[in-house]
């Protein structure tokens, strides 16, 4: 077996294992023994939780069912490591990063879980990530919870920051510990570890993708999607997992709107005459000079695949002032609701009994305090106030109307670029999909990568943009750990 088998794609596994060079349980053994080595040892990139006792003998029935020929389609087999947050009807825990429900085991797979497994998908194991998805409190590094400890970036492990808050499945997939990953966004959390880790991050239209099982932030921005190497593999990931659930309303919305094959939409000639508006918001304020040079670069590559580049947009809009109202309001109650329908055995039932169990185990889970658990907990849980629908109505207004529709109607634009994640919480608000990709490597090999924007549902474009670009690029390469 190569040494690098784990850096290959689920299309070339898959060529592999339909000719009897490679099992997937010999997938699942090689990745097993990458995380022991590499993982909890070596360098200690801390990024999975735990493996799913199931996972070998989960990979030895679909090897026997592709014997028959019973091959269920490109997931076949491949394994898929989970971010902490989503829930699996099995051995693993389900604790978004967090002590105070260390011992939570789900009742059953959230419906994007139930999606894999239909699709031959191996569940691997769990990834570790921020506590609370990010929303614990100020302060608190990316990749850090007090049930995982510390994530690191497998491009420069306690050099480079990892991103937050689907930091253990960036670093993971980054470091080949797993082939693809599953993550959460609520306003950047699959793009920032996306950008920091060098791979492909797919944050989908609220509404493509059931969030049913999945411990929440705030429902109305709320969604999970894919973290990959490829934009191809990311594309694979979305088309298995994107569809109606009857559990999340939301989803009602895409019941027209999927595509049969996202994978159809990986075009490498996407770019010619593609109206590509750039943001520059964000160019000298936050970039260092190596990255302003990858971002030139970038915009030179995709001009040179034949995009149309309109470089003066305003984007965001200027006239408002952003603000987390609606996540401190909509967590109590989504948090609540979660824990409240857990296991009968969970102790821990609500915001209040998370603040008190940290409060009695200070030392453990207070390394950086929960000012934001506290802030959600003042709340009265009713989404009355209006503070929060202000915020509500705001946050829609600037970033759909007068934010992303506004500028793509303007300029009459097939996507808009941002450097890196910046910006990622406007198509948050807005509901809108996004798609990072790498386009390169700054100072001591930092990853960087811009981010495709769109309207809602526009996912079958952006994944066409976003695989012409890499495939004119062919930025990415492996850590070297």
């Amino acid at each position: 077996m190569s040494t690098r088998i784990e850096e290959l794609s689920i299309l070339e596994l898959q060529a592999l294992m339909d000719a009897g060079k490679l099992s997937s349980g010999e997938l699942v053994l090689h990745l097993m023994e990458r995380v022991s080595k590499l993982d909890k040892a070596g360098p200690r990139i801390n990024s999975v939780l735990e493996i799913n006792p199931d996972a070998y003998h989960i990979a030895l029935a679909l090897d026997h069912e592709r014997s028959l020929g019973l091959k269920r389609g490109p997931l076949h087999g491949i394994p898929v490591l989970i971010k902490d947050n989503i829930d699996t009807g099995d051995k693993m825990h389900t604790t978004a990063g967090s002590l105070a429900i260390a011992n939570n085991i789900a009742k059953e797979d959230a419906f994007v879980v139930q999606k894999l497994r239909e699709s031959g998908a191996v569940i691997f194991g769990k990834a570790n990530m921020t506590e609370w998805a990010n929303f614990m409190t100020k302060g608190m590094p990316n990749g850090y919870s007090s049930r995982g400890g510390q994530v690191l970036n497998p491009y420069g492990p306690g050099i480079f920051d990892v991103g937050g808050s689907s930091s253990g499945s960036g670093a993971a997939v980054a470091a080949g510990f797993a082939t693809v990953a599953l993550g959460t966004e609520t306003s950047g959390s699959i793009l920032s570890p996306a950008n920091e880790n060098s791979v492909v991050g797919i944050k989908p239209t609220v509404g493509l993708v059931s969030r049913s099982g999945v411990i929440p932030i705030a429902f109305s921005q709320d969604t999970v999607g894919p973290l990959a190497r490829t934009v191809t593999d990311a594309a694979i990931v979305l088309e298995a997992i994107a569809g109606v659930d009857l559990k999340d309303p939301s989803t009602r919305l895409s019941a027209d709107r999927i595509p049969t094959k996202y994978a159809s939409f990986l075009r490498e000639d996407a770019l010619k005459n593609a109206r590509i508006g750039v943001s520059f918001e964000y160019f000298k304020r936050v970039l260092n000079e190596s990255l302003q040079k990858l971002f030139i670069k970038a915009i030179e590559g995709m001009q040179e695949a034949g995009a149309i580049i309109i470089d003066d947009i305003s984007f965001p809009p200027s006239e408002v002032e952003w603000d987390y109202n609606i996540l401190i309001y909509e967590f109590k109650v989504g948090l609540n609701n979660y824990l409240i329908n857990s296991n009968p055995n969970n102790r821990v039932r609500s915001l209040a009994d998370v603040i008190e169990f940290n409060r009695n185990n200070r030392e453990k889970c207070l390394k950086y305090g929960q000012y934001y658990l506290l802030e959600a907990e003042r709340t009265s849980g009713t989404l009355t106030e209006w503070e929060y629908v202000k915020s509500r109505r705001n946050g829609l207004d600037y970033a759909q109307k007068k934010g992303i529709n506004q500028t793509m109607e303007k300029y009459n634009l097939d996507a808009i670029i941002t450097p890196g994640p910046m910006g990622a919480y406007i198509p948050a608000k807005a509901g809108y999909p996004s798609i990072n990709v790498p386009c390169g490597y700054g100072d001591q090999n930092q990853p960087f990568g811009i981010t495709f924007t769109s309207r809602a549902f526009e996912e079958p474009k952006l994944i066409s943009l976003a695989y012409s670009f890499e495939q004119a690029m062919a930025a990415r390469k492996a850590p070297e750990i």
